[in-house]
């Protein structure tokens, strides 16, 4: 392709971005209401998982130690346990620490006044890297020589799970809904764009215009309306989630919610904006004029 015949398709698709402003301006619109609620709800379930993921840290397993070890004995189990799989942080926790947390839980009570930190044990508590194999880490616990008994809450562990997984299933199946939804209606509106500007391509062809020639600026077309489309999908998606982030942030209900920050998504959501704007754009405009160049 000749630089000349170049600088002729984009400066024909850019014109024909503002010669056909309403369709233009609805092709946008569509898209950019496409991608935004494509990226509102990517960015709702992320932060649904890092909802799970912090109740998921809270999630800890208790390792009781032995009766009979000693005190210097007890504190060495702590190497065997980190060795475990699934374990994240290990803290040990000494009868006198356990007592004085009792303790402060029933501050006013004077029964606990004069209770001996031999009636309790020394104990681990456990963090896991993934709260679905704590089971597994319970069995392995029992299996490490000095830990008598394990607390581990299984059932709540099994309703974690549950729910991410769930929500990991949900956010695919609409994310690719949404993608397929959004691809079709916005083909179908570059689509009618074309159908408008038939009569146009028909004189084209007649006076002897190959193709190529009247496909490329059509092509241009689309890949400027798609970066425009998603550049202002982008920055809507940007704004809206800043300014509710803001709120929350502030707000009472939310102070003990951990929100992710755009700034964590902002790369890879500007790509998959820009991909998918320009993709469909590129590809719509191709395939809606193909039937209008066999006249």
């Amino acid at each position: 392709m000749k630089s000349n015949s170049f600088l002729y398709f984009i400066k024909e698709g850019v014109t024909s971005v503002f010669n056909h402003g309403f369709m233009s301006v609805a092709t946008i619109a569509i898209m950019m209401a496409c991608l935004i609620i494509m990226g509102g709800f990517t960015l709702l379930s992320a932060n649904i998982q890092e909802m799970i993921s912090t109740l998921e840290s809270q999630n800890q397993v208790v390792a009781f130690v032995d009766d009979s070890l000693t005190d210097e004995e007890a504190r060495s189990l702590s190497d065997k346990i980190l060795t475990l799989d699934n374990v994240d942080t290990v803290e040990f926790v000494s009868r006198e620490q356990a007592m004085n947390k009792f303790l402060r839980k029933y501050q006013d009570n004077t029964l606990f006044n004069d209770i001996d930190p031999t009636v309790f044990r020394h104990r681990y508590v456990i963090t896991m890297t993934d709260i679905e194999g704590m089971e597994a880490l319970q069995n392995d616990l029992y299996r490490v020589p000095g830990i008598a008994r394990v607390n581990a809450h299984l059932e709540i562990s099994r309703g974690f799970v549950t729910v991410r997984n769930i929500v990991a299933a949900v956010s695919l199946v609409l994310t690719i809904v949404l993608l397929v939804i959004s691809v079709f209606i916005m083909a179908n509106t570059i689509k009618l764009t074309t159908f408008s500007r038939r009569e146009e391509i028909a004189v084209m062809k007649m006076v002897g215009a190959t193709n190529s020639f009247i496909r490329w600026p059509f092509v241009i077309e689309g890949l400027f309306l798609g970066i425009i489309g998603s550049a202002l999908a982008y920055l809507v998606t940007w704004g809206v989630y800043e300014i509710l982030y803001t709120r929350a942030q502030n707000s009472a209900t939310f102070a003990f919610v951990n929100l992710v920050r755009f700034s964590q998504y902002a790369v890879p959501m500007l790509i998959a904006y820009a991909a998918i704007g320009i993709l469909v754009g590129v590809i719509s405009s191709s395939t809606a004029i193909k039937n209008y160049l066999k006249i």
